[in-house]
C-alpha cells in the first residue's frame, strides 16, 4: 500500500479528480474521488511536488507575516466597512461618470473570494477589505465592475474600456492576486 505524505489530510468526496489544496497553516488537504487508490493519489502529489512546495512556501511566508502584522479582528472589520460605505460610492460616482453608466444600489460586503461584482440590474457589491488595500487597488475593482455596465462580459471590449480609464489596471489587479491573498487570509484568520 502506497504511503502518503505525512500530514497529508485526504478528503474524499463524490468527485471526480484528484485536485490538492495547501491550507493556510501550510499542511496539505487533497480531495480525491471515494474509490481513489492511495497509489494514485500518492503519484498525483509526486507529479506535484513543484507546486505543493511553491504554495506551501507562500502560505507559510503569509502565516509568518501574518503572527507579525496580526490578524484582522471583527471591530477592524467592521471599521473597514463604515469607511468602505463613505470612500467607496464617492469612487463609484466618480468613474461612472467618467465612463458615461449608471448604476444601482451599493453594497458592502466582508467576501473570502470576491472583490466586487455588478449584477444584471447594475447593483454593485464590494469587499471592504479594499479598505486595507492602496487606493489605486479600489480604483482598479470600481472601474472593473462599472465597465460592466456596459459589457457584461470580460471580453476585448470590456477591457478597451477598463484600460481606456484606468490604464493601470493590469498593475493593481496584480496586486490583488498577492496582497489581496494575505487580505483575506488576515481575515480568515482572525475568524478562527
Amino acid at each position: 500500500m502506497e504511503m502518503l505524505p505525512p500530514g497529508c489530510e485526504v478528503i474524499r468526496s463524490k468527485r471526480k479528480t484528484v485536485a490538492i489544496q495547501i491550507a493556510d497553516d501550510g499542511h496539505m488537504i487533497v480531495r480525491a474521488p471515494l474509490r481513489a487508490a492511495n497509489s494514485s493519489i500518492a503519484e498525483f502529489i509526486r507529479k506535484n511536488e513543484k507546486w505543493i512546495a511553491a504554495h506551501t512556501a507562500e502560505a507559510l511566508r503569509d502565516k509568518r507575516e501574518i503572527d507579525n502584522i496580526g490578524a484582522f479582528t471583527a471591530q477592524d472589520i467592521r471599521k473597514m466597512a463604515e469607511k468602505a460605505m463613505k470612500v467607496i460610492p464617492e469612487r463609484v460616482r466618480y468613474y461612472a461618470e467618467k465612463l458615461g453608466v449608471t448604476y444601482g444600489r451599493i453594497t458592502i460586503r466582508n467576501q473570502k473570494t470576491k472583490w466586487g461584482s455588478c449584477t444584471a440590474e447594475g447593483n454593485l457589491n464590494f469587499n471592504c477589505l479594499l479598505m486595507a488595500a492602496p487606493p489605486e487597488v479600489l480604483d482598479a475593482v470600481v472601474v472593473h465592475e462599472l465597465c460592466h455596465r456596459m459589457h457584461m462580459d470580460h471580453s476585448k471590449a470590456f477591457y478597451a474600456e477598463v484600460y481606456r480609464v484606468y490604464p493601470e489596471y493590469d498593475k493593481w489587479n496584480n496586486w490583488l492576486k498577492t496582497g489581496g491573498k494575505l487580505l483575506i487570509r488576515r481575515m480568515l484568520a482572525g475568524q478562527g
